[in-house]
């Protein structure tokens, strides 16, 4: 293998990348992390966010709307649920998926259907301001 990481991100339409790279940060379900070459194994799910690949100090950015990620001797390979470079991130999707998990959480009958719909809405609004800190916009 070439020197670096190789990464592979395959969602269920396309293989969204492969290539060898120097770095990845990924967000993780417990925090963001970040994987270089001759990382120890291990397998994590992942949370809505943002994965960046820098290859020679270039950072290219994807959106990855959840999955697995496997870090092996072979490299990291994520297993995503959606994933697109973020040029094609649709914050109009966005900005709809948070009024309606608004709505869901104003019509939660229960404690527990609450605790669930604030979590949904906390998460987008979270994923909202880590797509406005790249694009410079705001969502509301």
């Amino acid at each position: 293998m070439a020197e670096g990481l190789k990464i592979e991100i395959v969602s269920p339409e396309r293989l969204v990348l492969s290539e060898v790279v120097t770095s990845v940060t990924v967000p993780g379900s417990e925090g963001y992390f970040t994987v270089m070459d001759d990382h120890a194994p291990f397998m994590t799910t992942l949370r809505p966010g943002f994965i960046t690949v820098n290859q020679n100090g270039q950072d290219a950015i994807f959106f990855v709307q959840g999955g697995f990620a496997d870090v092996s001797p072979d490299g990291l390979t994520i297993l995503a649920e959606r994933s697109v470079p973020v040029a094609e991130f649709d914050h109009a999707d966005l900005a709809a998926q948070i009024k309606a998990a608004e709505a869901e959480l104003a019509a939660a009958a229960t404690p527990e259907e609450k605790s669930y719909a604030q979590d949904v809405v906390s998460a987008l609004l979270n994923l909202a301001i880590e797509a406005g800190q790249l694009h410079g916009s705001h969502i509301h």
